[in-house]
């Protein structure tokens, strides 16, 4: 008989539906039982596309005999970590505070007030390997709520307030952001960094997409070779890798071993849509085609496989696809044979299949031996090559399709729908690509008209139902998504809503203390305490996406309030930056873009015989080069009406002389107005930052 969870809207707590344990959903339900009953509340957080939840719900929620004794000792509570970021961030806590690690999935106990005393991770059923067997657990903590309750009880107090100082303190403030600390920050990612295969530290491998962008940003404003080296071979391998999907496109989580070979198989939203926007930056400072590649096949991943009819994009698909992990992903050496016929001999070469295989007696289609080969060929050969591979890959693709396939999660987060309309829209210009500018509106515009509910803003939604109330990084990864959205289409009324959405994020999440920004509104439901939200996990932490934010829109109107508090956010972040770069990439990133200063690229294109539905050429140019730090406004590039704040930014600018014209301004410097397409194209060119071929290749 289904649980409470078979009424789920969450594709990973519906996973759970079926079990004998007597599962609550997180909310007032389990909180009042529990109270009723005096039991303590055993909490299970994960997701859907997590292989080791999957093996715990087969091993020991399944199981009778834990079943029975859960329900009669405890009160069960499933959450979906993607619905509650906030919930599974205090308990994460919590667990690493108690045991020194984390992951998921997280096994939590409570007391009936929420406090923890008590967690985990992963535990097998019975003892094993010198790992406590769950039912073992379950046993002692239940005679310790029965036997030693005011020890348990003591514990849930110190821990609760030890979660707290931690989650409202910042060690090692600055007075000001100072630039020496992107050059320390740089030092101590090249003495973890794996100058063979690219990537920090050892197995597993984390792609960290905001620290590879820093570094690309480090060679263009600093000269810093070191950082172009780090970026460009840590890029290079991860596409070559079996982490990077060849056949269908996108890449998995992470990596299991050095050299990016053995990808954890599931596919999240957040990670494709950040590596694009990495690889793009890469492809504008490079002019590299492996990087354009990269970012299309990532992006036609996404629209292809992730897309939601109505708008938005799924969440992941799973690891796991008929019992078993990477299945869906992994090939015979005959099967290939078989599907290529004469075909096959030049894949089997170039993608390392073997007869014996190269993952557990099968394969995983790479390029890690081969790709330095295809690069040294000629134009002519190399051209020939790939297109002989391309026609291999689509071939491998159309039977891969006719496999099971893994489970996708169908919720739609708000953040991770953010990062990707922000990928869109500048993949969509700089690539000349105008189907990703209209997934990017629409998209965005399915995220304004369904986020949005009696004035307050949601975190997740799934067949119709919104759950759980927005944090800092829903705000400020949509006000960024809004942001590029006005930068790339001239739409004035997106730029209202990122200015609005700003705001909001001052009123209600500034930590004037610190400068940095909670996680959550005050008035946000069930916490043990508001927790600053500054460590990048594995995506660009809400302070550092408001940083960016602040920072942009500060430079855009001139406003300046919104650079001081930009400012005084990464003061705060100095220690951390110092000593845990890896922690805090994106803030690395805005902090990097103080030392070369902003710059604001004004184009009045009004009138002007340019512009006759297309944009202009050098508008195409400015988008597609790499340029340090700037921000764009455009006048006259589509049919939207203006706004107060666009309307602010083109006061007292307007064509010259019938002419298209540049304003351009450095930080509060602003230079004379550039005049006809011709300064308009040399300005862009002098500002563009490019590697030299030889080197980028080099990489």
């Amino acid at each position: 008989m289904p649980n409470r969870l078979i009424f789920s809207k969450s594709p990973y707590l519906r996973q759970h539906a079926e079990n004998p344990v007597d599962w609550y959903p997180w909310g007032e339900e389990a909180f009042r039982k529990a109270k009723e009953l005096d039991r303590p509340i055993f909490l299970s957080i994960g997701y859907s596309a997590c292989h080791w939840c999957h093996v715990m719900e087969r091993e020991s929620f399944s199981d009778p005999e834990i079943a029975d004794f859960l329900n009669r000792h405890f009160v069960s509570i499933k959450v979906d970590r993607e619905e509650h970021p906030a919930v599974d961030a205090q308990y994460m806590e919590a667990v690493q505070l108690l045991t020194g690690r984390g992951g998921w999935p997280l096994t939590v106990f409570l007391t009936p007030d929420l406090q923890p005393f008590y967690g985990g991770t992963y535990f097998p059923p019975r003892a094993r390997g010198g790992m406590p067997g769950f039912l073992d657990v379950l046993r002692a903590v239940a005679d310790a709520w029965q036997n030693r309750r005011d020890e348990v009880v003591g514990q849930a107090d110190k821990l609760t307030i030890l979660v707290s100082d931690i989650a409202g303190t910042l060690a090692g403030r600055a007075d000001k952001p100072e630039n020496a600390i992107a050059d320390l920050a740089e030092r101590a990612l090249a003495q973890g960094f794996d100058s063979r295969w690219g990537g920090f530290g050892a197995a597993p491998k984390f792609p960290h997409p905001s620290l590879l962008r820093f570094l690309l940003l480090r060679y263009a404003t600093a000269s810093s070779q070191v950082a172009l080296f780090m970026a460009l071979k840590t890029l290079d391998s991860m596409a070559a890798g079996g982490i990077h999907d060849h056949i269908g496109g996108g890449f998995h989580r992470y990596s299991t071993d050095a050299q990016w070979l053995v990808p954890h198989f599931e596919k999240m939203l957040y990670d494709n849509a950040l590596l694009a926007r990495a690889y793009l930056d890469a492809f504008r400072l490079t002019e590299r085609p492996l990087y354009e590649a990269v970012t299309r096949q990532t992006l036609d991943y996404l629209l292809r496989d992730m897309a939601h009819p109505g708008g938005g994009f799924y969440s992941s698909e799973d690891a796991d696809s008929e019992g078993e992990e990477g299945k869906f992903y992994l090939w015979d050496f005959q099967e290939i044979r078989e599907i290529l016929g004469h075909r096959a001999d030049l894949f089997t070469e170039y993608y390392d299949i073997r007869r014996e295989g190269n993952f557990e007696g099968r394969n995983i289609p790479n390029l890690i031996a081969s790709q330095d080969r295809l690069e040294q060929l000629n134009a002519q050969e190399r051209e020939n090559i790939e297109r002989e591979l391309a026609t291999c890959r689509e071939i491998l693709f159309q039977a891969r399709n006719r496999r099971v396939r893994p489970g996708r999660d169908d919720k739609i987060l708000l953040n991770w729908n953010a990062f990707t309309v922000d990928t869109l829209f500048w993949a969509g210009r700089a690539l000349g690509e105008s189907r990703y500018l209209e997934a990017a509106r629409q998209t965005l515009d399915f995220l304004l008209a369904t986020f949005w509910s009696n004035g307050h803003l949601f975190h997740s939604w799934c067949d119709g139902e919104l759950q759980g109330p927005a944090v800092l990084d829903d705000y400020a990864a949509l006000s960024v998504a809004l942001l590029s959205g006005y930068e790339t289409t001239a739409n004035a009324t997106y730029l209202e809503h990122a200015y609005r959405l700003a705001e909001r994020i001052l009123e209600q999440f500034r930590d004037p203390q610190s400068g940095a920004f909670f996680m959550t509104t005050p008035d946000h439901p069930h916490l043990l305490c508001r927790q600053l939200d500054y460590f990048d996990n594995p995506t660009p932490s809400g302070t550092a996406l408001t940083v960016e934010l602040l920072l942009r829109l500060g430079h855009l109107l001139g406003e300046t309030r919104f650079l001081a508090q930009a400012e005084q956010a990464l003061a705060g972040l100095s220690g951390w930056m110092q000593r845990a770069p890896m922690g805090v990439g994106h803030a690395l990133l805005c902090l990097q873009t103080l030392a070369v200063g902003w710059t604001s690229w004004v184009f009045c294109l009004r009138g002007t015989p340019q512009l006759s539905g297309e944009l202009p050429h050098f508008v195409h140019e400015y988008f597609r080069r790499y340029i340090p730090a700037s921000v764009t406004a455009m006048d006259g590039a589509n049919e939207h009406p203006a706004g107060s704040l666009h309307e602010r930014i083109f006061h007292d600018r307007e064509p010259i002389g019938g002419q298209a014209t540049l304003y351009l301004c450095q930080g509060s410097q602003c230079r004379p107005p550039v005049v006809g397409d011709t300064a308009i194209r040399n300005a862009i060119l002098s500002r563009s930052v490019l590697v030299p071929k030889a080197q980028a290749e080099a990489g």
